[in-house]
């Protein structure tokens, strides 16, 4: 098959920096077997092409992004035809995917992988804030041939919608993350660790008002947070109001080969998001051995109990609540870890491209034969 995906960035030519792991884990793995181009509307600022993980990049770029995106898929198919065209996120990309799609009358699939179908208006966050956007999604959505979506809440968001989905959950790369088994908390310190970029829908502030609680009641911690800070020194000088001066460190962004050792090193994950499809780093987490506690969104509302703790969106007290009793409990942590683990294991990124190769054949009415896009 000639597949083209379009994805909103996550494909940076280094392979490294300003990528999204389990996207370019997916792009590999459908490489393999298939032809594949991917099309990405804002990785850069100004038009380009490159190869990368087996699939050829095509950047969009600034200006018209939306018009020009489609009309490369065109250019391209005129090159070779295409097969089908799958977006990754919905918004912007399936715009652009589903116009293509129907222009050149191929099959469609959006993947619902952000906030697209949330509208949070105290931060400006979401697809859904503004009638243009939700006119949008009312639209293009029901264009596509297929949806899908990471999590169960986002299934349940869009059945409210009157649109049918299934679950595909973004997969972690096992070769390149690989397990390693849940340990025993060695030091009287425990070691948290917060992976996600600092801004808004991650609300780093109940973050830190639930550490403000744990340091209170005489916690030994430290809290590791990783991410790319969007918000100024913000967080920090949170932090610093909140007294954490000794408890936490901002790390900014690492790599995946630099976050691993730290990941390891973890005794607990702790998220706060307003929102998520996933997240990934629950996943990431889970894969090296390490449990989590988190607000009530996305994976956190699929695993909870027996695979990770789920607390109240916004509600610190609970949050710190759920950390204690992690902590104060090796027996739930450890079991916790295994579950977590077991789950994301069976659910890795080789399971992720055979089921959207699946997807691909039954649109295309071809069952006789799947390729070997795991290796």
């Amino acid at each position: 098959m000639k597949l083209a995906l379009v994805v909103p960035g996550g494909v940076d030519r280094s392979g490294e920096f300003r990528v999204i792991p389990v996207l370019l884990a997916l792009i590999e793995r459908l490489a393999r077997g298939h032809e594949v181009h991917v099309f990405a509307l804002q990785q850069e600022a100004v038009a380009g092409r490159w190869e990368l993980a087996g699939a050829t990049i095509h950047n969009i770029g600034e200006r018209w992004t939306r018009l020009r995106a489609i009309a490369a898929i065109r250019a391209e198919h005129r090159r070779a035809p295409f097969d089908l065209i799958h977006a990754i996120f919905s918004g912007s990309c399936s715009l652009v995917a589903v116009t293509a799609a129907k222009l050149l009358r191929l099959p469609s699939l959006v993947h619902i992988a952000g906030g697209e179908l949330v509208a949070l208006h105290e931060i400006d966050y979401g697809g859904r804030r503004l009638w243009k956007g939700r006119l949008r999604e009312a639209v293009i959505l029901r264009g596509a041939d297929v949806i899908t979506a990471a999590s169960a809440p986002i299934i349940d968001a869009l059945q409210a919608l009157g649109l049918k989905a299934q679950r595909v959950p973004l997969g972690v790369d096992l070769q390149a993350w690989p397990p390693l088994a849940p340990r025993t908390r060695g030091a009287t310190r425990a070691r948290l660790i917060h992976v996600a970029s600092l801004n808004r829908v991650k609300d780093q502030p109940t973050l830190l008002r639930a550490l403000a609680v744990l340091a209170e009641t005489g916690l030994e911690f430290q809290m590791d947070i990783v991410g790319v800070d969007t918000l100024q020194g913000e967080m920090q000088r949170l932090a610093r109001q909140l007294g954490l001066e000794q408890h936490v460190h901002f790390h900014g962004f690492k790599t995946q080969r630099e976050l691993r050792p730290m990941m390891e090193g973890a005794d607990l994950l702790v998220m706060s998001s307003l929102h998520e499809a996933g997240p990934l780093a629950l996943l990431e987490a889970a894969v090296a051995g390490v449990p989590a506690v988190g607000t009530a969104v996305g994976h956190f509302v699929e695993w909870s109990p027996a695979a990770a703790l789920a607390v109240p969106v916004g509600n610190a007290p609970a949050l710190a609540d759920a950390i204690q009793r992690m902590l104060g409990d090796e027996e739930l942590r450890l079991r916790v870890a295994a579950t977590a683990q077991s789950r994301t294991i069976r659910e890795d990124a080789d399971y992720t491209a055979l089921a959207f190769e699946a997807i691909y054949l039954r649109l295309l009415g071809d069952t006789s034969h799947v390729s070997d896009c795991t290796g």
